[in-house]
Parts: structure tokens; C-alpha cells; sequence
């Protein structure tokens, strides 16, 4: 749980999402659809589970929360052939499972080159920023005059060490005064591993055991 600038509730959720009780808003950031149709395509053998893994994963928040609006804070597609019949499919299929959704798309860096969406789709997208409540929704992490920046980009991680020299990566959810930087909700994206500055709180993700860790410095 993390207190935003007017003391409203942000409930982080370790399947990698943020979500705002009362504005019933459901945040997702670098989901990437279309990067195992990439590998594939270029004769990476990714398992096509991975994309119906991430739906299943959406269908499972929407369900527990309540959600009624939903926005990927861009790069929901991962490149052009994104795009192609294939690899929309599962996306695709959970959009008609949830027609009264409202889902809007804020354009990062990956859906410049992707292109928008398909209409049929029915994604509202923007520029951004993306002013909800006290948040600003964006893309790439920045300090935005009056609002909270909430983004993504940064596919942040964390690494923990144990005794012996072991060692274990893992995504977070990294909150500075200014902005916070959402994990990564797509498969095979990696993470940038970077310390806490100043006044950072950072929250760990332990997805197999439903947990989301605040981490004391």
C-alpha cells in the first residue's frame, strides 16, 4: 500500500499492477503483447502460454479489484509485428470478454514503432500525460507540475543478497517523491537494477508467493 500526495490509497499488487480503490483504476505498465510472436519469429522457441499467462493475469486483477477503468502506461505493443493476426489473438480475446471496460493506452517508446492499437480494439489512446485523481499517467518516469507521475519504462528490479554470496533478482515498484515507476507486467522484458536514492521506498514482488515486500534501507 502506498499514501500518493493527497493521502490517497495506492494498493500495489504483486501480479505487477497499481490500483486505485476509489477511482476504481487499474494501472499496467510495459505489457509488451507481441514480444513471443517477435521471438518466434525469428526462431526463439518462446512458449505461446506466455501471452494467455498475461491475460489470465489481467482477467485475475479486474476480477479482485472491481476495476472499471484500466490504463497500460505504454508499451503495450512491443513492435511491429505485434501487429500481425497471431499475435493479437490473445489480446484480442480478452478485450471481447470485457466490452464495458474502459481501456486507454498512454504511447510509449515501443508503441511509436508498434503503431496504435487496432480500432476494433476499442484503446483510447494518448500523448499523455493522463491526469486522473492525483496522478499523472506516463510513459517514460518525470516530475509533472501538480500531480503524482506514474510510470513505467524503467522495467525496475531489485537485487537481494544472501549469505554466501547468493543472490536474487527481483521486479519492484520504486516510489520517489516526485514519481513512481511501475514493474514491468509483460514476460520476458529483464530489469533494470538500480539502488535507492534519497528518499526512495521501494517494494519488492514476489509474484509465486502473492507478496508485495516494502524493502527497509
Amino acid at each position: 500500500m502506498y499514501a500518493g500526495p493527497d493521502g490517497q490509497c495506492l494498493e500495489l499488487w504483486p501480479q505487477r499492477a497499481a490500483y486505485d480503490p476509489e477511482l476504481k483504476l487499474l494501472m499496467v505498465a510495459d505489457a509488451h503483447f507481441g514480444k513471443g510472436h517477435t521471438f518466434r519469429r525469428h526462431g526463439l522457441p518462446v512458449p505461446v502460454a506466455s501471452e494467455a499467462a498475461m491475460v489470465q493475469r489481467l482477467d485475475a486483477l479486474l476480477q479482485a479489484t472491481g476495476a472499471q477503468e484500466l490504463v497500460f502506461l505504454g508499451d503495450l505493443l512491443h513492435g511491429p509485428w505485434s501487429q500481425e493476426p497471431q499475435a493479437l489473438q490473445a489480446l484480442e480475446q480478452w478485450r471481447a470478454q470485457h466490452p464495458a471496460l474502459e481501456v486507454h493506452l498512454v504511447r510509449g517508446n515501443h508503441d511509436h514503432h508498434a503503431g496504435d492499437p487496432a480500432l476494433h480494439l476499442g484503446i483510447e489512446v494518448h500523448a499523455g500525460p493522463l491526469r486522473r485523481g492525483p496522478w499523472a499517467l506516463i510513459h517514460e518516469p518525470q516530475e509533472i507540475a501538480g500531480a503524482y507521475a506514474l510510470a513505467g519504462h524503467v522495467h525496475p528490479g531489485v537485487q537481494l543478497h544472501e549469505r554466501g554470496g547468493l543472490s536474487l533478482r527481483l521486479p519492484c515498484f520504486r516510489m520517489t517523491r516526485v514519481y513512481g515507476v511501475l514493474p514491468a507486467f509483460g514476460a520476458f522484458t529483464g530489469l533494470h537494477i538500480q539502488p535507492a536514492m534519497g528518499d526512495d521506498r521501494v517494494y519488492a514482488v514476489v509474484e509465486e508467493e502473492g507478496l508485495v515486500v516494502p524493502l527497509q534501507r
